[in-house]
């Protein structure tokens, strides 16, 4: 299989080789619920949760939240939060693999932050696939889309994680036919680890 193992993750959740973990939820987050765009009575999932901030978030709002994660260490980490916070009545956390794993009913939203540009490119095809079965019609793709291009792309290079998500790449694993697309230009949020992520809100059709 390309790309990173679940012994790679385990052993970055273990050793706290985290950077791309803000300590907190993401504040796209937070506007999206500010917003009205998320609103308890949701059914939502977030696929590599990490840590659980994003979840504890939703869980403070009332949203039913799943998360899933590939290590059993992250899951572990979440579970703790959660249950610290009081979280555990409206979040839940699973370990799996997020290329396997499948709902018991359609869901009405995914929260996509950090698992597309954690899976090797080969895998992004699946994985959107995944999305089109998990959403049911109507429902929304909430992304977090990393912008971490690198030099060495130019020489054709895939280097990762966070793998490089462009916008034109991701245009065709989530095509029109499958999904409504806002028009840009799309609200960029900067990373402390130097990176950008453009937050697009996309409708299964």
């Amino acid at each position: 299989m390309a790309g990173p193992t679940q012994d790679f993750w385990q052993q970055r959740f273990v050793s706290g080789q985290i950077p791309w973990d803000r300590g907190e939820a993401h504040p796209q987050l937070l506007s999206w619920l500010e917003q009205g765009e998320i609103t308890a009575g949701l059914d939502l999932v977030v696929p590599g949760c990490g840590r659980g901030h994003e979840l504890l978030l939703l869980a403070k709002a009332g949203i039913r939240a799943r998360g899933l994660d590939y290590s059993p260490a992250a899951v572990a980490m979440a579970r703790t939060q959660l249950a610290s916070a009081g979280g555990c009545d409206f979040a839940q956390v699973e370990e799996a693999d997020v290329l396997a794993w499948q709902p018991r009913s359609a869901i009405d939203a995914v929260y996509e932050q950090t698992c597309l540009c954690a899976l090797h490119p080969d895998q992004w095809l699946r994985y959107a696939d995944q999305l089109h079965a998990w959403i049911k019609p109507g429902g929304r793709l909430f992304a977090l889309l990393m912008q971490a291009r690198r030099d060495s792309a130019g020489q054709g290079i895939v280097e990762g994680p966070p793998y490089h998500c462009d916008i034109q790449a991701v245009r065709a694993l989530f095509p029109a036919e499958r999904w409504t697309w806002p028009a840009p230009p799309y609200p960029a949020h900067v990373h402390a680890q130097g990176w950008t992520e453009l937050a697009v809100v996309l409708t299964r059709r």
